[in-house]
């Protein structure tokens, strides 16, 4: 200021004068010392000639006349060299040529001290003012700011310049921008700048302030040196000087006062003139478009190092005060000052000035749904694009997260790939609690890049061709583009570096309710109603920003909240429920959350050590959630519960579970359109998936993941949700402490069957848990692994006879049922009880049911599901029978022939006959193993000995009629004959016919059958055969004809109408068919083999052998003869017997001295 007191005062008196009478002559000031005030006394009063010849109305003569820059010798070969002749009657334009010059051209140090000089008469002194005063009077009187500045201190110029866009006047107008031009040429000529940032230009050793050793160039460079320095001590580099307040307020003025006209920042100017010329040679300075033009254009390669340099210096000024963007400051001022942005008495005066706090306020009022300016959205979003491409734009994100910047993202600061490199970083980590973390937080709140994509440049470009295919619908800008990118992450029209920008952005709001703006929009009130949440830039202790969307989720699904983990918390949830619009958003976001588990905080959180131990190797996308439920029972107890909370939330609506729908999406559009229709799902979807599971839209993907989720329910009962509703009163009074499902099935299901079984009128188990529990029986029947009992118990057999089967449709079951003989112990025991099981409730044998559910339908519709096995066995020979079907059925025929535990047909009709006549093959029997048809081999001989019960015998005829016609149905004949068959009958093997023809072929071969066991069961047949005709199915075939004609009376069973056809054979009266004559002369053969082969065993075999015998008149009156001659020897030796007798006791009364002396001699013996 010691400069502006050395101007005299005649000076000011003759600017005025001559910008009133407009020119006289003088002499130019002094070479020889710039401070001497007698050679600048006698100076034309330069501010007053360049006022006059700004004005376009003076005077063509005022122009030819007076003293001249341009014909100063000092200046003359500089300015005839760089200048237009036009330009050279007028020293401004002169001024403004030599100090615009380019760098390749320099003017001599006389030319330069003469334009200091120059200006330095302009500016320096304090009365400089009164030339505004008179020439802006009105002007000043209408703005309040710049009348109420003190005077004398420089004050009031730049005021003026701060409103310039306000001032009507014409020549107050011209004769600021002029001033504006020349003030800001040089840091000594702004008064009171050089007073305040001496010891700072100094210190920072930003240049001299001696007058004379820079040049007009380097001059602005001190200026820009000072502004470097200001922005690098906001980011707190290790050993940064700090700059005095005065002079940091004073470089703000400056770039603030300078943000209209870029040509005001002289380092940027000259640094970026031909990079202006480059990309910006149409936009028209002012009002700082070329500012925002060279912004927009900075990360271009063809942009020079010092210009992006000088950029980012404004940039970081912008971010630390709003002020310093002309364009941003004007658009908003409104806004600011309508929503008292600048008025909060918490904050500090310097955190109101911050373009963080301006976004945030004006961007809290657009979340609130006030108005905005259109105007001021616009420039809003500029500058939080021009945030999100530069990481070094926040001085937060340069202090905190340097390290990581230096280890994993050099080289990358280019159009945001550093801030992304940055999140992919915080992504992969997981570090919540860093000072990077909460940095890149707090960015992506005040860019908001939720609300518009196009603010994040990064993904705007890496997403652009999935938007133009995939979101072609949605307006460009809209909220929605980013909840539609994430609705096709993981599909074909996504490509692979849009995905990661779109994960890594998302990691960061989904740790944000408030960053989802339709998530806010929606749920505002719900969450300030509920959760008691503040404004949208607002936080509590209570209520953080990631607790408040877990809140939400916990009132959207509220239909259980008792029967979700942490039930203390739960009960202290209001009773209050969503809207339905919030409901609808937060099921959104959910969906989104399942696609990657990074995307939920909470439980990324809870499960970071569960998810290295157990999970690390599963990157795919949705693997580590289900690596976390596989694993539910070894996580730590914080991560099981989050764990176990999301997968009953899945049970509830597994639309939550984004990939798998997806997957399933051609099965949910053909078979559960309908459910899938239901704005709220309770189930049923899932339901409807399991029930389809094999249809042919099925792809492998959706199976395995219907497959997954239903074995992840095992785990729990409350992971079903259908199920829990039904049945979670039932459980908790008979099944308490079970937690499990499958124990929960087998729990209740017991208890259904023992209500049953004894007729209790009123079940324990409610109707709708029986419903329920059938659904979850019969799906669990599907899968061995939906067994886990079973499972774990069979799984060496599994891994070792079946390892190439597929698992489902109940294929490794029937598996191990073909096996059975070589399962292990443990193994066969487990299945043998699955098949009881199986056999009583034929519904839940999967295989039966699916391969002849049309059969079903046509021959068992109105059957009992119980009796299901039993109605298609009596239409198994059936013209209709599907071939599939009917070999099914003769597998579960095999099946319950082994043990008569398998047939409760059967079983409940020899109840009494079993113990009875099979007692000793019970004693021997052990529990859980087939006792390979003994029993029933048993029954068939009391069969054949017509001592069964009515009941017990027509189920025996069945099984003897079914087994004669295949002889696998004979187990007992199948074991014994494992090596004679084949070896004698391997035609009849291969032909399958299933008539009979396999035992025929061992009946003609009896003589030829080595094995003992395999010729008694043969024998066996035969004696069967004699009881009853249709037993011998090849003989019942060869007389059908006769038995219609001969015996048509007769009723079948008990052998009596095989004693008709054998009369008929005895009856020469009788005419029986040549088929039928040598097939029953065949049977007499062989019984009569048989006879020998195989003697009576006791009275009752001899008795049926006789009277089955062709000859049993013969034999009959033979035994007849015997018993009539037995009688007659009887009659004639008791006769003999009684005269002999008679005539002793006569001898003994005729010698009655006798009897005295035989007692004598009786005693005297002893």
């Amino acid at each position: 200021m010691a400069a502006c007191r050395r101007v005299q005062l005649f000076l000011l008196l003759i600017f005025i004068s001559d910008w009133i009478c407009s020119g006289q002559g003088g002499k130019p000031p002094s070479l020889d010392d710039e401070h001497a005030p007698d050679n600048i006394d006698r100076a034309k009063n330069p501010a007053g000639e360049g006022k006059a010849a700004a004005v376009d109305g003076a005077p063509v003569a005022w122009r030819s006349g007076g003293w001249k820059l341009a014909e100063e010798a000092a200046c003359r070969e500089d300015v005839s060299k760089i200048c237009p002749k036009h330009s050279w009657n007028n020293n401004l334009a002169v001024l403004e040529c030599l100090q615009d010059r380019k760098d390749e051209l320099e003017i001599g140090a006389d030319c330069n001290h003469l334009l200091w000089n120059y200006k330095l008469n302009l500016t320096t002194d304090p009365k400089f003012e009164s030339v505004a005063v008179e020439v802006c009077k009105s002007t000043i009187s209408g703005i309040k700011e710049c009348a109420a500045e003190e005077r004398g201190k420089g004050y009031l110029v730049s005021c003026l310049v701060d409103h310039r866009t306000n001032i009507s006047e014409y020549q107050c107008n011209q004769y600021i921008t002029k001033m504006t031009s020349i003030i800001f040429s040089d840091y000594r000529l702004i008064c009171g700048f050089m007073d305040k940032c001496k010891d700072d230009i100094n210190k920072l050793r930003c240049g001299s302030v001696n007058t004379g050793e820079k040049d007009v160039h380097s001059q602005g460079e001190v200026i820009a040196c000072l502004e470097k320095g200001l922005v690098t001590e906001a980011e707190e580099q290790p050993g940064q000087y700090t700059i005095k307040e005065d002079c940091k307020k004073a470089i703000m003025r400056v770039a603030e006062l300078s943000s209209d006209d870029f040509h005001l920042d002289r380092h940027l100017y000259f640094v970026c003139r031909d990079d202006r010329e480059r990309f910006c040679e149409n936009t028209p300075a002012g009002e700082g478009k070329v500012y925002k033009c060279l912004f927009n254009h900075k990360f271009e390669e063809s942009m020079s190092d010092k210009c992006k340099d000088a950029l980012s210096t404004r940039q970081k000024l912008i971010a630390q005060d709003y002020k310093v963007s002309y364009s941003l400051a004007k658009a908003c001022k409104p806004d600011l000052r309508k929503y008292r942005c600048n008025m909060d008495t918490a904050m500090p005066r310097a955190r109101e000035a911050k373009l963080s706090y301006l976004l945030l306020c004006l961007e809290s009022a657009v979340h609130r749904g006030q108005t905005v300016s259109g105007e001021c959205q616009g420039e809003m979003l500029d500058y939080r694009r021009m945030l999100m491409e530069d990481y070094s734009l926040s001085p937060e994100i340069v202090l905190h997260c340097r390290g990581e910047i230096e280890t994993h993202c050099s080289g990358l600061h280019h159009k945001g790939r550093t801030l992304h490199c940055l999140m992919r970083v915080s992504r992969d980590k997981g570090i919540l609690e860093g000072h990077c973390q909460k940095a890149l937080q707090t960015l992506i709140q005040e860019t908001d890049p939720g609300a518009d994509y196009r603010i994040d440049r990064a993904l705007n470009e890496a997403c652009e061709s999935v938007i133009q295919t995939a979101c072609k619908h949605i307006r460009n800008g809209d909220p929605m583009i980013l909840s539609c990118l994430m609705e096709h992450l993981y599909t074909d029209k996504m490509v692979e570096d849009c995905e990661h920008r779109l994960l890594e952005l998302q990691y960061f709001i989904s740790r944000d309710w408030k960053l989802d703006p339709i998530l806010y929009k929606k749920c505002q009130n719900d969450a300030a109603r509920i959760c008691h949440t503040h404004g949208w830039n607002e936080t509590s202790e209570f209520m953080p920003p990631g607790a408040v969307f877990s809140c939400l989720y916990r009132h959207a699904y509220r239909t259980e909240m008792q029967g979700r983990r942490g039930s203390s918390e739960s009960s202290e949830v209001s009773l209050e429920e969503l809207s339905r619009d919030c409901k609808t958003e937060v099921q959104r976001i959910l969906h989104q959350r399942a696609l990657d588990v990074k995307l939920d905080p909470e439980l990324q959180q809870r499960c970071m050590t569960d998810l290295g131990k157990w999970c690390s190797e599963k990157t795919e996308p949705g693997q580590e959630l289900e690596c976390l439920q596989d694993h539910l029972e070894d996580l730590v107890s914080v991560c099981r519960d989050v764990v176990g909370n999301l997968t009953e939330l899945e049970s509830e609506d597994i639309q939550i579970e984004a990939l798998l729908i997806r997957a399933c999406e051609p099965v949910i559009q053909s078979h559960c359109h309908e459910v899938a229709d239901n704005q709220i799902d309770t189930g049923d979807l899932m339901e409807c998936l399991v029930a389809n599971k094999h249809q042919k839209e099925m792809n492998e993907k959706c199976a395995v993941g219907v497959t997954h989720f239903q074995l992840i329910q095992m785990k729990d009962f409350r992971f079903s949700y259908k199920f829990k509703m039904a049945c979670k009163e039932d459980v908790l009074k008979l099944c308490p402490n079970i937690k499990k499902k499958v124990d929960v099935v087998i729990c209740l299901s017991t208890t259904v069957r023992n209500d049953t079984l004894q007729e209790v009128k009123d079940q324990r188990v409610s109707m709708k848990c029986r419903k329920q529990l059938r659904v979850e029986e019969l799906e669990m029947s599907e899968d061995i692994r939906l067994e886990p009992d079973l499972y774990e118990s069979c799984r060496q057999d599994i891994k070792q006879h079946c390892q190439n089967v597929v698992f489902g449709n109940a294929q490794v079951i029937e598996c191990l049922k073909e096996n059975k003989k070589l399962l292990t112990q443990h193994c066969h025991q487990k299945l043998f009880r699955l098949q009881e099981t199986e056999m009583i409730d034929p519904e839940l044998d999967f295989q039966l049911m699916r391969v002849c559910k049309q059969m079903i339908r046509r021959f068992c519709t109105e059957t009992d599901a119980k009796n299901m096995l039993q109605c298609l066995k009596q239409n198994k020979n059936s013209e209709l029978m599907d071939p599939k079907c009917k070999q099914m059925i003769t597998k579960r025929q095999i099946t319950q022939n082994t043990d008569y535990r398998l047939n409760p047909v059967l079983r409940k009709a020899c109840k009494a006959d079993i113990p009875k006549f099979c007692q000793s093959i019970l004693n021997k029997a052990k529990d859980d193993s087939e006792l390979e048809g003994q029993v029933i081999s048993c029954l068939k001989l009391k069969y054949a000995d017509q001592r069964l019960s009515p009941d017990c015998e027509d189920q025996i005829r069945v099984i003897l009629q079914e087994s004669a016609l295949d002889y696998r149905l004979d187990p007992q004949l199948q074991l014994q004959c494992n090596e004679e068959i084949p070896r004698l009958c391997a035609e009849e093997v291969a032909a399958q016919e299933q008539t009979g023809q396999v035992e025929e072929c061992l009946k003609v071969n009896l003589l030829k059958i080595s094995h003992e066991g395999c010729k008694k069961e043969v024998l066996n047949i035969l004696k069967e055969s004699k009881a009853d005709i249709f037993v011998d199915p090849v003989l019942h075939t060869a007389c059908a004809l006769d038995i219609k004609h001969q015996c048509a009376a007769i009723p079948p069973g008990r052998g009596r109408q095989m004693s008709c056809l054998m009369e008929a054979l005895q009856d020469k009266r009788v005419r029986l068919q040549p088929e039928c004559k040598k097939r029953l002369q065949d049977r007499i053969d062989m019984w009569g083999y048989a006879a020998k082969v195989a003697p009576a065993e006791g009275f009752s075999d001899l008795a049926g052998q006789v009277f089955l015998s062709p000859a049993k008149n013969y034999i009959l009156s033979i035994l007849l003869t015997c018993v009539l001659v037995l009688f007659l020897m009887g009659l004639l030796c008791g006769r003999i017997t009684k005269r002999v007798t008679q005539e002793l006791k006569n001898r003994k009364l005729d010698q009655p001295w006798a009897t005295p002396l035989q007692k004598d001699r009786t005693v005297h013996s002893y």
